[in-house]
């Protein structure tokens, strides 16, 4: 890197992570009522952040988590149940948004898929081992000497 070049970048790099701080999403205004506020954390347990997608909306730092919250917090200061906030929820961003959703048929797979690929597993490593009793443990010996024809294959 040319002489003139590096200290333009350091001092770009330093001015970036100076800022740094500036654009990180403000947190929600916590209510001074903390029953409100443990309302709030207690269904944003419940519901999963949009953008991180492994995370819960009182864990995410996220913008839309921040909003999620905050909206929350409205809708029990209006004086809306737990229940109704979370069909809310759900209907406006749907089953996903909830990080237990309900077993239904749209989530079966969800809910059912591990249990299958489990069967499947134990099924698959059945049949390898009867196959295997029954092919004999020669079959499966190193020293036993090749066939003909699989002298010839090697050979080609």
């Amino acid at each position: 890197m040319s002489e003139i070049l590096r200290p333009t970048v350091l001092a770009a790099a330093l001015v970036l992570a100076l800022h740094a701080p500036g654009w990180a999403a403000d947190a929600a205004p916590a209510s001074t009522n903390p029953a409100l506020e443990a309302q709030v954390m207690a269904i944003a347990t419940e519901l999963r952040c949009l953008v991180c997608q492994n995370q819960t909306i009182a864990d995410s730092h996220a913008e839309l988590a921040v909003d999620l919250r905050r909206e929350i917090r409205g809708m029990l200061e209006k004086g809306q149940s737990q229940r109704e906030i979370l069909d809310f929820m759900t209907q406006r961003y749907g089953d996903f948004v909830l990080y237990r959703p309900p077993v239904k048929s749209t989530t079966f797979l969800l809910w059912g898929g591990p249990a299958l690929l489990l069967l499947g597993g134990v099924g698959a490593l059945v049949m390898v081992l009867r196959r295997r009793q029954k092919l004999g443990a020669e079959a499966f010996d190193p020293d036993t000497p090749d066939t003909p024809d699989e002298q010839e294959a090697v050979s080609r």
